[in-house]
Formats: structure tokens, sequence, C-alpha cells
């Protein structure tokens, strides 16, 4: 079988350049065509080093390895050694989902010429076949990061919490909100935001239903009995958002909160309820927001 050396260098540049593109979208790199296309150069011409045993050392894991980094580093020009490990690792990553997909494809065609030598498998398969197990393997691995990183994203992003106050228990969806680091300004207490209206079980209507009143001094419309009550239980919460630099909430200290977060429950007693008098969410997804340090 013949086997013409320009074939194997086109062929195993447009499947480094694939895979090297398939890395900087997955690490969200800016891709250079040039740096990534002279990094794929230099890996095809390492396939026809290989083949032609022009050098003794083409086998040797330690110059794999340095091949590997030199590649990299061309086509992303890393900033520092995290980087740079980081990104030789997802391209070993996708190599190696390249390399199963190349596999499959190759068991489905079923050339009648096909051999291994070096490392690189060669045959009379056409350069379309490459073209196409190339493209498959590259939404296959796009689509898989996509999935998982969804995954990974949601599962992060929201836990259970549970609130008590006056003997009487909620249970709600909250979102750990990066950007939440309010706090009483007087004792620094950490505050959970929570929906008004995720409250009326625990907490008396007179209050959850006049909250703007509160805010701005006026209590006539609390019973004297329940003001008596909550009056002391009652705090001040400074706050600033997109669209309003100098808002306030109505806190409220409970008994406790747990948070359950992976199957673990942590019970927190010096917190304070951020009270909100509107949806966080359109579709009820999650009721509250707390701060990554009450984690």
């Amino acid at each position: 079988m013949t086997i013409y050396l320009d074939v194997v260098l086109i062929e195993n540049l447009i499947m480094n350049y694939i895979i090297l593109y398939a890395t900087g979208i997955i690490l969200k790199n800016k891709i250079k065509p040039l740096r990534v296309t002279l990094a794929s150069l230099l890996g095809a011409i390492y396939s026809i080093v290989a083949y032609t045993d022009i050098l003794e050392i083409y086998s040797s894991l330690i110059l794999k390895i340095i091949l590997s980094i030199i590649i990299v580093y061309i086509a992303y020009n890393p900033q520092n050694v995290k980087q740079l490990w980081k990104q030789i690792l997802i391209f070993y990553m996708t190599s190696f989902v390249f390399g199963g997909a190349a596999f499959a494809l190759i068991y489905i065609v079923k050339p009648q010429e096909i051999f291994m030598k070096n490392g690189l498998f060669l045959g009379t398969y056409p350069l379309k076949t490459i073209l196409i197990g190339s493209l498959l393997a590259f939404f296959l691995i796009i689509t898989s990061f996509k999935i998982v990183k969804t995954k990974i994203s949601k599962k992060d992003m929201f836990c259970t919490v549970r609130v008590k106050l006056n003997n009487k228990i909620i249970e709600t969806q909250v979102m750990i909100d990066t950007g939440n680091l309010l706090k009483e300004p007087i004792t620094n207490t950490p505050v959970i935001v929570l929906e008004h209206t995720l409250l009326f079980e625990i907490v008396p209507k007179e209050i959850l239903n006049n909250l703007e009143n509160i805010l701005g001094g006026d209590f006539s419309k609390i019973p004297d009995n329940i003001k008596n009550e909550y009056i002391s239980k009652l705090k001040l919460i400074p706050f600033s958002s997109l669209g309003k630099q100098n808002g306030m909430l109505l806190g409220l200290r409970p008994d406790y909160i747990v948070i359950v977060n992976e199957e673990n429950e942590k019970k927190i007693e010096n917190v304070i309820i951020g009270i909100y008098n509107k949806s966080l969410t359109k579709r009820g997804e999650y009721r509250g927001l707390i701060g990554v340090e009450l984690l």
C-alpha cells in the first residue's frame, strides 16, 4: 500500500487545527488562526517524523509532553504556568475524544487497507472521512462540555434554606449570590434575602403588608400587641443594586436558619432576614438570595 506523506501531513494538520480550535472554545480563549495553524503544523510535522523514523526519539514520552507544551504555548500564549497546565489538560482531553471518534468512524467505514505505525493510523480511507470524523468529534466535545457546565453551574448556584421563627419552620430554595454582601450595619450581621410572600406562615401579615410604612416609621396600621412583640426584632438594612443606589430593606432576626447544601446541613443563629416585597423571579425558580459568606 502506498502512503503519501503530503496526505499524512494535511490530514494531521486538519485534525490538529480542529482539536486546538475546540480546546480554545472550551477554554474561552481568544483564537488566533495564524498561531493555531503554526501549532497544528508543528504537530503534523511530528507525525511525519514519527512515520518515517527520521529520529529515534520520536516515541519518547518526555518528548511528547514537551511537544504538547510547545504546541499549546504557540497556539494560546498562556500568561502563567497555571493557565498553561489548564490548557494542556483540556488539550489532552479533547484529543482523547477525537481519538475515540476516529476509532468509531474507522470501525464503521472499514477501509480495506489500514494499519498503525508509530502511533499513526494509516489507510486508504478518503480525506472526507477525516473531515467528517473531526467535525463529529468537535460537536460532540462542545455539546458535552456545555451540558456538563450547565449541570455543574445549576448545582452550585442553588441550595435549600430552612428558617425557624415563632416555633414555625419554612423551607425554600435560594440562589447563592456572590454579590450578596449585605450586612446589618450596626452589628455587622450577615443578611439573607427572602420574598415577603414566603414569610406569611411565620410573620404576622400586618407587618408583611405594611413594609413600606414601617420603613418610613409609620406603625399606625400595626396593632399594639404585634408592634410591641416585633419592634425589637426589626432591623433596617441599607442596600445598593442596579437601578436603586440607596434602597432599604426591613430586616427580621429569626431563631435560626439551616442551610442544606450537597446533603450537608449548617445551622446559623447569627443571621438576619431581609424581607423583599417583590418576586425575585418570574417562574419562582428560587425565592431568596444568600451570600457566599454564610456557606
